[in-house]
């Protein structure tokens, strides 16, 4: 299973694991002819900076066999930073908190059952908040297999 890959490889590679979220299946986003996700959130304990970070997760997605084709495509494993404790990070190449965090419901509902007390740093409200707000209709259910 690829997030069990994944998670393993973060827990070797980037630091602690400190708490999981359920797994959940999910509508795709922003691609909808494509198979359903499963998701999940980590919270990790790093020595690794915001593009430390970046640069380990597109090498452990590459290693899993990531292959980025097209945007919001089907894809094996997709790694992605929500936030960085508070910190604000707005490259190119790199946005922090994520930009799409607030939008989408499956990140919200995975993010909340590891962090509900975390407050987005721009716009000032916790998770449970954004997730009371959040207006994707995209559904999300607990997903009952084994990984």
């Amino acid at each position: 299973m690829h997030l069990q890959s994944a998670i393993e490889n973060i827990a070797q590679i980037m630091g602690d694991i400190i708490r999981f979220s359920t797994v959940y299946e999910t509508a795709p986003w922003g691609n909808p002819d494509q198979q359903n996700f499963l998701n999940q959130a980590l919270l990790i304990k790093t020595e690794l900076s915001p593009y430390e970070l970046l640069e380990q997760i597109l090498e452990i997605e590459k290693k899993l066999g990531r292959i980025r084709a097209e945007k919001w495509g089907p894809r094996i494993i997709d790694i992605d930073i929500l936030y960085y404790n508070e910190d604000i990070v707005y490259k190119h190449d790199l946005k922090i908190p994520h930009p799409f965090l607030q939008d989408r419901r499956f990140s919200l509902i995975a993010l909340n059952d590891i962090s509900p007390a975390w407050v987005h740093p721009l716009l000032k409200k916790t998770v449970k908040e954004l997730l009371e707000e959040c207006t994707d209709i995209n559904w999300v259910h607990i997903y009952k297999n084994e990984l």
